[in-house]
């Protein structure tokens, strides 16, 4: 592609019902990679570091097992530059397709990959190669599933398209903690043995009716375009990082609190709250899919109120909260009640989840078409690995270095503090609202946002 060239957001009106259908296949596929991989995040707080890491101490062997954990997010960025790279050279839907099939094959070997006292030290490290593969394949999933929407989207509604993927996320990871709130009434035996292997088993079916939806879908408008004019990006990573690298560092910026603050309020939580605490795991199981429930069904309200408002107000709106909601959270969950756990962590799930709900719609918009899937996907992923993938560990750290919660709480309020800063600064440099940049020379791109 030439320097001076690139490709406009214009192009031909796309029919309702193909716009809906986009729509609907992002967030099926969404749903299944979600819960694929949320399902190794509730193992692993719960069972992988006694399957795995016997070896260990069970405090050790949690830790060990929430370190193969960000395993998946730190192989998550190379899944965006891979797949950004073909979603940008070759279209969003044979990147798609790819990205589920790895994604299913992973989660069922973890499935039925034996344990420590089977086959020794090799569990582990088959474990990690397949938590990896989840990462690659879920590191190029998002991008595209949020482009497959958005550049179907009719004009001005690129938020709440963007919002069709992001709603897979809490209704995969609600699928997710249902299962194994399911298996978690088995008795120990029967689960520590095989119970917690049926819904890494289940995700087979999962992946095929997934599969079976996006073979329907064609290319997006916006990216046929691109391949029709023949303006395809020889080197996606390289464009992205020369022209746009301040842009970059905020977008990785502008997704922490929406990525990492739900792995604080589950993941963790539910270690913590297992083992420090008085619930069992079906009880605080309980208390999360509670949450997750109300996600559901506020997320989609942050599309809607960020395209009905200024979009710097809206940020402000969705996210200040969380900082009384979140310390209020860990305050009732300590008071050991049921009933204040799911009160805390409901209400607690309001902001990060409506913020999650717009943040998709925000980065489409930031980079051109021809260089947009490795651009947001390099951003969302580099945040994922360094923020989201660590919070559990940090989390669990500071809680066995100091003894109390507050240390966790005051990382969830930072991670808040750096989303707001991050985010009204991305909006004030990038051209959201508008057609998305075109590109420029190299100097002068450089000059003006780099």
């Amino acid at each position: 592609m030439s320097q001076g060239s690139a490709v406009r957001a214009d192009r031909p009106d796309v029919p309702a019902r193909e716009a809906r259908k986009a729509g609907i296949t992002a967030f099926v596929g969404t749903t299944v990679e979600w819960f694929d991989f949320y399902i190794y995040g509730s193992a692993s707080a719960l069972v992988l570091g006694d399957i795995f890491f016997a070896k260990m101490s069970p405090a050790l062997g949690t830790l060990a097992a929430f370190g193969t954990f960000w395993v998946g997010f730190l192989a998550r960025p190379l899944g965006g530059l891979v797949f950004g790279h073909v979603g940008d050279r070759f279209g969003r839907k044979k990147a798609l397709i790819t990205t589920l099939l790895m994604m299913g094959i992973g989660t069922l070997c973890v499935g039925l990959l034996p344990g420590y006292a089977q086959i020794g030290v090799a569990a582990p490290v088959l474990l990690i190669v397949l938590r990896m593969l989840q990462g690659v394949a879920m590191g190029g999933e998002w991008g595209g599933a949020v482009l497959v929407a958005t550049e179907y989207a009719p004009p001005g509604k690129k938020i709440l398209y963007g919002a069709f993927a992001q709603q897979g996320s809490p209704v995969g990871n609600l699928l997710a903690t249902l299962a194994f709130v399911t298996i978690a009434w088995l008795p120990n035996e029967a689960f520590m043995s095989w119970g917690w292997r049926l819904p890494f088993l289940a995700s087979a079916v999962l992946v095929l009716i997934g599969l079976f939806i996006r073979l329907r879908l064609n290319e997006t408008p916006e990216m046929q375009q691109v391949i029709d004019s023949k303006q395809e990006s020889k080197l996606p990573i390289k464009e992205v990082l020369s022209r746009y690298p301040r842009l970059v560092a905020l977008g990785v910026g502008a997704g922490v609190a929406g990525v990492s603050i739900t792995y604080v309020k589950t993941t963790f939580a539910l270690s913590w709250a297992t083992t420090d605490l008085n619930f069992t795991r079906s009880s605080f199981l309980t208390v999360i899919a509670v949450a997750l429930v109300v996600q559901v069904l506020v997320q989609p309200f942050g599309a809607v109120l960020a395209s009905r408002i200024d979009l710097k107000r809206a940020i402000l709106v969705m996210l200040l909260p969380e900082l009384v909601l979140l310390p209020a959270m860990f305050l009732l969950i300590n008071t050991g009640s049921l009933l204040w756990a799911s009160v805390g962590m409901a209400v607690a799930t309001f902001p990060h989840a409506m913020y999650y709900s717009a943040l998709a719609g925000v980065l489409s918009q930031v980079f051109p078409v021809e260089i947009r899937y490795t651009g947001m996907s390099l951003c969302y992923q580099l945040c994922t690995t360094l923020f989201a993938g660590t919070a559990p560990i940090v989390a669990q750290f500071l809680l066995a270095r100091t003894g109390s919660i507050w240390p966790v709480v005051a990382l969830g309020l930072g991670y808040v503090v750096l989303t707001v800063l991050c985010v009204l600064a991305l909006v004030r440099r990038s051209s959201w609202g508008q057609a998305p940049p075109l590109a420029q020379p190299t100097s002068a791109a450089s000059t003006s946002l780099s």
